[in-house]
């Protein structure tokens, strides 16, 4: 088994964690949200012969502190630009999950850095403005509803309003599960990057992108790479059977040989 290395990338004041792994040109792999580099690893180990891996923790997960005031995409954008400028290697691969795919978007529309990228795996890739449920709009209705007579409210006493609201089980339950587990800097720095639709980036971006999806995925669901693929250039949408969010841990030899012979090619 091919040993991790771990280091501490300085970014701005802060401690970023990378394990590292393998041999060849760098690929960097990024996480989704909820995560941390961890979950990516067994990928990482199945493909050392032919790169070596560069997991980055992203701010706020794994062993990397959160940022000190809420970011949005283009900040976690910032630190993965910096850190690719920081290897010697001319060139990098990507291979990025879930909310890593939202930070590889907005990469491959800067071009000094997208000069940078060559190969670019995007599995259960978010971004993509989601089809709403009829559910979703009675939670955000009824949230309004909650919150109408506090805005009411002059300044002081309006905080104080919205801040009981926000403390009851009802309000709570109307908030994503991940928004739900988040507190302080994190459920703000949630609330910045999921707001933001990326559909309109899309045409921007010439790379070549192999989209390796879980056909069963219901956190992105596959209607959702489907519109990825027809607004991007040139890329390839590949579905996994029987997998789901995390095809790379569902039907793990699977999504090793397909991104093995993309790599490779």
């Amino acid at each position: 088994m091919d040993p991790l290395h771990s280091e501490i990338f300085n970014y701005k004041g802060m401690k970023i964690s990378i394990t590292q792994t393998g041999e060849g040109r760098p690929l960097i792999l990024l996480h989704g949200w909820g995560s941390n580099s961890r979950v990516m690893e067994p990928v990482a180990r199945q493909l050392a012969s032919i790169r070596k891996s560069h997991l980055i923790d992203l701010p706020g997960f794994g062993k990397s502190p959160p940022p000190a005031q809420p970011w949005t995409i283009d900040d976690y954008t910032d630190l993965v630009e910096d850190y690719i400028r920081s290897l010697d290697e001319s060139t990098v691969d990507l291979l990025v999950h879930s909310f890593g795919g939202r930070i590889t978007l907005k990469l491959l529309t800067r071009p000094d850095i997208a000069s940078r990228v060559d190969k670019v795996v995007i599995t259960g890739g978010a971004g993509m403005k989601p089809r709403r449920s009829v559910s979703f709009y009675l939670k955000k209705y009824t949230a309004k509803t909650m919150k109408a007579p506090a805005m009411l409210l002059p300044g002081n006493l309006r905080e104080q309003a919205l801040e009981k609201i926000r403390s009851t089980r009802l309000w709570k339950r109307l908030g994503s599960v991940d928004y739900r587990k988040l507190d302080g800097v994190m459920r703000e720095t949630f609330v910045l990057t999921v707001s933001e639709h990326l559909d309109e980036l899309l045409p921007q971006i010439d790379h070549d992108i192999l989209l390796l999806w879980g056909e069963n995925d219901e956190s992105t669901p596959i209607d959702q790479a489907k519109r990825m693929e027809q607004g991007l250039r040139r890329s390839a949408l590949v579905t996994i059977e029987g997998a789901g969010h995390y095809p790379f841990l569902d039907r793990p030899k699977k999504f090793v040989s397909i991104a093995r012979a993309y790599f490779e090619g």
